[in-house]
């Protein structure tokens, strides 16, 4: 697949800055047969007893930490995004071209070292004390750089299922989530379990070669426990249908799956679902509307084939909300 392929014309003007409220009066496009309007509260009504709904429950750090180099009280901007389990830590730094092995960074009154020269932007640091309790105190949500407005409640980055920290970003097809939608899809006999992906920067990352597969597609963190396998067993034999929520929730269970029959998995993930791929867990996914040429986009063309132009092009033309504060839509590898 071509890098052109993945391109489409996404006016600035429909890509959503705040959130809305409520979160599940978010837009959802019903895109499995044809392109139908509803809003997102309406999602049980468009499921079926006995499917099944998938979660990621991972939760956001606040991972932008601003300081000044020690030496000099030049501004610096670092972006966490993991622990590298040697007590050093994985970054973003900007900017970049000065920073060099050995300094250290003041951010409050807490010190972290810088540890590597940067490699695309990249760096490994260390802090002095606690690490967590630094990030959790000193750091603000890590929003795309292409949200321009302060969020005034940062909670409004994570989802309702948010319970184990991880991500540098927030698996923004959850965001929609509500106590209410959660309620009315169990009463509606569609159960909610979930996975764990703790989101890396790097699944957004554009594509910045020519031909799609020779993207080099960096790994993720991600475990799915044994009664989401035992959930999706069971809701196979009866029928039902295996709902995603996100493309985080995708690369897990079919990362689990890929070495044949679906078991429960922990550790690291590099699948990259490109065009020609084999699902063999998820029946349905929601998910909201991607960046022109990203890993993102290449999983839904895969997923839902060359249709994909079409809804987009509706999305657009109706004026949904585009990307992580946007709107949503529902697709299918099967017909309703």
């Amino acid at each position: 697949m071509r890098i052109e392929e993945l391109s489409y014309d996404l006016p600035q003007s429909l890509i959503a800055q705040v959130p809305i409220e409520p979160r599940h009066d978010a837009r959802l496009l019903d895109a499995r047969l044809a392109a139908v309007d509803h809003e997102f509260w309406e999602l049980p009504d468009l499921l079926f007893p006995g499917d099944l709904v998938v979660v990621n429950n991972t939760k956001v750090r606040r991972a932008r930490l601003v300081g000044h180099r020690a030496d000099t009280g030049g501004a610096v901007e670092l972006l966490v995004l993991e622990p590298l389990g040697d007590g050093r830590w994985e970054a973003l730094v900007r900017p970049a071209r000065r920073i060099r092995a050995g300094l250290q960074v003041k951010v409050s009154n807490a010190i972290v070292n810088i540890d590597s020269d940067p490699v695309d932007g990249k760096i490994m640091i260390s802090f002095a004390g606690d690490a967590e309790a630094l990030i959790a105190a000193q750091g603000a949500m890590p929003l795309p750089p292409y949200i321009h407005e302060t969020l005034s409640d940062p909670d409004r980055y994570q989802t309702m299922f948010a319970n184990e920290i991880g991500s540098a970003a927030a698996p923004t097809a959850g965001l929609h989530f509500t106590p209410y939608v959660a309620e009315r899809l169990m009463a509606s006999a569609i159960p909610i379990v979930s996975v764990d992906l703790h989101v890396g920067l790097d699944t957004f990352r554009p594509i910045s070669v020519e031909s799609v597969e020779d993207h080099q597609m960096h790994s993720e963190w991600c475990s799915v426990p044994e009664e989401t396998v035992q959930a999706i067993l069971d809701t196979r034999k009866t029928g039902g249908r295996i709902v995603a929520i996100g493309t985080t929730v995708v690369r897990s269970l079919e990362s689990a799956a890929a070495e044949g029959g679906l078991r429960p998995r922990e550790g690291r993930t590099s699948l990259f679902i490109t065009p020609g791929f084999e699902f063999r867990v998820v029946d349905d996914l929601v998910t909201n509307f991607h960046v022109p040429g990203s890993t993102l986009l290449a999983m839904i063309s895969a997923f839902m084939g060359p249709r994909w132009r079409d809804i987009y092009a509706h999305a657009v033309g109706q004026n949904y909300r585009m990307l992580s504060f946007g709107d949503a839509m529902l697709a299918s590898r099967r017909l309703v």
